[in-house]
């Protein structure tokens, strides 16, 4: 570097300039006074020599050469024993399930699953030395080395990975650690990634493969504050900030079961998925009932009958394309609109909704070919469809915008409202709230179902959380009378009354606070008795049918500006289109209040 100083400059003075911009610099430094005819240099001053040599082909000292070794060793999980146990569980070692879902060969798999542009999806991660100190040969503190005793990572992995595009912070258990139960630096590990997911605002994923906490080991991760009870008050600090979708590798029991029933949404796999309050060697010594892990707590049971899992996978590849198809509805946090694709038509023309729609009130159709009919090809994705079906809630896209769908399902018990189902729209409804995704319901229901099983089974309570959620929901929603909305239906499905943006009705559309049959028994059952005459009494007894019908008639409700708007059915798509989109940033609130007490 050259340097001009005034022409008066001393070369004692140019040496010290040289002298101490090159020491500040690095670099060489030529000081020029003034003018010089010759151009030469008044003084220079070479940088100084580094502390240490550089070179580009020193190659790894001994010490990184020692750490990436206690690296490669961590990465090979438990004991080799475990490992190979793994095949005949049909599941994945840990890090190859990294690689499966992340694509990251450096994470100590297969590396099999690399992207093509080479590239890893994870990013980092946190704690690959947790209770090194306890286990590995080259610790000080281990004395004599046993293999059965190695717990790498504490058999819990946290970090940060770029999944489908989208950056989220997860974890994963081992399950050659000690069957992935948890331990006082594990806990810790997973707290610490809840906690940052709270600030940064990220999805979190867990993959479940864990037999709950070390029995042996309590102290210091059970009771504490920053213990295994601080998971579900930060699932709950989560819950509504972030998604958060958990998978079930393994039979998941006690504590390591209240994860995935906090998270937003749980994936079960076929064959190894199961998760309990108890395993069943517990259940038999409390209740002395004998019963296998798939029997108490298999995919099956709380796909069909608790609705714990909202959806089920065949194996570990087909959970990922769920869990991918899953995150390209959702949002990466509270307050963002979820993400928008390309447009695409209908797989079944619109043209056919008036066909497809039954003019007798009890006729079945399935719903599922009118969301077709109305949603973007190929969109649908249907959560806990084997639990409380006389509802359908599903994910859609109507012109790309994610919508979420809550429809009854006339081929279920006419699509009545029973207490599994309400409960399911109602938790569905508000897990959209959270996310910013706009709500449809498609309503076709006799109302509430009635009888002393359904009221044992509380269908006042659940039905409550049902209205209590239509009521709440500040995103945009539109309700769409497709046929028979009777009694309270109509009130959980979005009625006028709840403030949706649009209440629009198909030309089939009833609403009354029961059908025709009802009505003439409830009211006129003791007229029609006292007529002898029974071609007179089944005459009577039409006439009456046609007027209630006429009362309940969509037209009329549209005459009395009940509703909206009728629509031809073939243009419903269309409608629903232009409705959306002129809604989209509508502004709502609800009272303010700490909390309602519902839910």
């Amino acid at each position: 570097m050259k340097v001009h100083v005034g022409a008066g400059a001393t070369e004692e003075e140019a040496g010290a300039i040289a002298s101490a911009l090159a020491e500040h610099l690095g670099v060489d430094i030529e000081v020029i006074a003034g003018e010089r005819e010759d151009g030469e240099p008044a003084a220079t001053a070479a940088a100084p020599e580094p502390e240490y040599p550089l070179a580009d082909d020193l190659g790894m000292t001994d010490r990184e050469v020692a750490l990436r070794e206690e690296i490669a060793d961590i990465l090979q999980g438990g004991p080799e024993k475990y490992r190979q146990r793994l095949p005949e569980q049909g599941k994945l070692f840990v890090r190859d399930r990294l690689d499966l879902w992340f694509g990251d060969g450096g994470a100590g798999g297969t590396g099999d699953a690399d992207r093509e542009d080479g590239s890893s999806g994870l990013k980092f991660e946190d704690g690959k030395f947790a209770h090194f100190d306890a286990w590995h040969p080259d610790s000080p503190d281990v004395e004599e080395y046993d293999e059965s005793d190695r717990v790498p990572a504490d058999g819990l992995i946290t970090g940060a990975a770029e999944f489908e595009g989208r950056d989220l912070h997860f974890m994963a258990n081992d399950f050659t650690v000690k069957a992935g139960s948890m331990a006082s630096r594990g806990v810790e590990k997973f707290l610490r990634m809840q906690q940052r997911a709270l600030k940064n605002g990220k999805p979190v994923l867990y993959l479940m493969d864990s037999s709950g906490g070390r029995i042996d080991q309590q102290t210091g991760f059970f009771a504490n504050r920053e213990g295994i009870g601080k998971y579900y008050y930060n699932h709950s600090m989560l819950s509504g900030r972030v998604p958060q979708i958990c998978v079930l590798y393994g039979p998941c029991i006690a504590g390591a079961a209240y994860t995935p029933v906090f998270a937003d949404f749980t994936v079960m796999v076929e064959g190894m998925s199961a998760m309990a309050i108890a395993s069943p060697r517990m259940v038999k010594m409390v209740t002395g009932e004998e019963i296998d892990m798939q029997e108490l707590g298999g995919p099956e049971v709380h796909a069909k009958h608790s609705g714990s899992a909202d959806l089920v996978a065949r194996d570990e590849a087909h959970a990922r394309e769920l869990v991918a198809r899953l995150m390209s509805y959702l949002p990466d946090k509270a307050g963002e609109k979820p993400p928008r694709s390309e447009s695409k038509p209908p797989k079944r023309s619109p043209a056919g909704i008036d066909e497809l729609i039954p003019e007798a009130p009890n006729r079945p159709y399935d719903v599922h070919d009118l969301i077709e009919r109305v949603a973007d090809a190929e969109s649908t994705f249907e959560l806990k469809p084997e639990y409380g079906t006389e509802i359908v809630t599903a994910f859609v896209r109507i012109d790309g915008r994610p919508v979420g769908v809550v429809a009854n399902q006339p081929t279920q018990r006419s699509g009545a409202i029973f207490p599994d189902a309400a409960e399911k729209a109602a938790e569905f409804i508000w897990t959209c709230d959270a996310y910013e995704i706009p709500l449809l319901y498609l309503c076709d229901t006799p109302g509430f179902m009635a009888g002393s099983g359904v009221e044992k089974d509380a269908i006042l309570e659940k039905g409550k959380k049902f209205i209590y959620a239509t009521s709440s929901a500040t995103v945009p929603k539109q309700t769409v009378v497709v046929r028979k909305a009777y009694g309270a239906g109509i009130y959980a499905m979005g009625g006028p009354a709840y403030e949706p943006e649009s209440v629009i009705g198909l030309p089939s559309g009833e609403i009354g606070i029961m059908g025709p049959e009802a009505a003439i028994n409830a009211v006129y059952a003791n007229k029609l008795d006292d007529i002898e005459d029974e071609e007179e009494r089944e005459r009577r007894e039409a006439e009456l049918r046609e007027e209630y019908r006429r009362d309940i008639d969509v037209h009329r409700m549209a005459s009395e500006v009940v509703i909206d708007e009728i629509v031809p059915p073939s243009d419903l798509r269309e409608e629903l289109v232009q409705r959306f989109d002129f809604y989209a940033d509508v502004e709502k609130s609800v009272p303010d209040k700490k909390h309602g007490t519902v839910l």
